[in-house]
């Protein structure tokens, strides 16, 4: 039966990012599906989407680990494995966003959002993938963006990252498709997070964003539990180095 295929039961998932909005969102909706879940973050709100993912009866840890720098990358990995034995679905939800004007820019805060969204979303994906060659099965998720399509404004450190993620989710599932492992990406529309706080602030920009998006309205954290659970489970064993766009129409217009 099909709806079996969305089924994540008895899979180890590793969200990177999961303290919070949407990478908290996407946990609970993998929890929700059947899969247990190493919740990783930098703060101690990891441990409260840990305790929500087991409240939905399924195993969790939290693994506070800071992606700023891939040092901590082997020790996320090495824990998971310790803790369930494999991994199954990676999901990259670790980000930033600075903005600043282009003239502006700095090297240091073009370093912070190029380390954390582009060079740590890499590495993880390497370091899980050695895990998931061996099992010959895997399903990597990263976070691309709009800006993966656009420019944007005041924000070209974030475009560039996510420009780049977009750029090798591809890369890595051509490389890594003859090994069992779906690698794909899911694009975020305009979505209400801490990370978009700034532009739902300024009525203008909040204004002009809502009346871009064909649906009338700005995401919330459950929107993306549907893609993320469909790209993680065996429904989408032939989809391939994919950008699956949830914007509420966004793109289309």
């Amino acid at each position: 039966m099909i709806l079996n295929q969305f089924s994540l039961k008895g899979k180890i998932a590793i969200v990177t990012g999961a303290s919070r909005g949407l990478g908290a969102g996407m946990a609970l909706g993998l929890a929700e599906a059947g899969a247990d879940v190493a919740v990783v973050a930098t703060s101690a709100k990891a441990e409260e989407t840990a305790k929500a993912v087991r409240e939905l009866g399924r195993r969790a840890i939290a693994i506070r680990a800071d992606l700023s720098s891939i040092q901590s990358i082997p020790g996320i990995v090495e824990k998971t494995m310790a803790e369930f034995g494999k991994i199954d679905i990676l999901v990259n939800c670790a980000g930033i966003n600075r903005r600043y004007a282009a003239i502006d820019c700095t090297e240091k805060e073009w370093d912070d959002v190029i380390n954390l969204n582009q060079k740590s979303t890499y590495f993880m994906c390497q370091a899980v993938a050695r895990e998931m060659i061996k099992q010959k099965s895997g399903k990597i998720i990263n976070m691309a963006s709009l800006m993966s399509f656009q420019g944007g404004l005041n924000v070209s450190p974030y475009t560039a990252s996510k420009g780049a993620v977009a750029a090798v989710t591809k890369a890595l599932a051509n490389e890594w498709a003859p090994h069992g492992i779906n690698v794909n990406a899911i694009v975020p529309g305009y979505f209400a997070t801490d990370l978009t706080q700034a532009l739902q602030d300024d009525p203008e920009r909040n204004r002009d964003i809502s009346l871009r998006i064909p649906q009338g309205r700005w995401g919330k954290a459950d929107d993306l539990k549907g893609a993320v659970v469909f790209l993680a489970s065996d429904a989408s064993a032939y989809v391939q180095g994919h950008l699956l766009a949830v914007d509420g129409g966004y793109l289309a217009r």
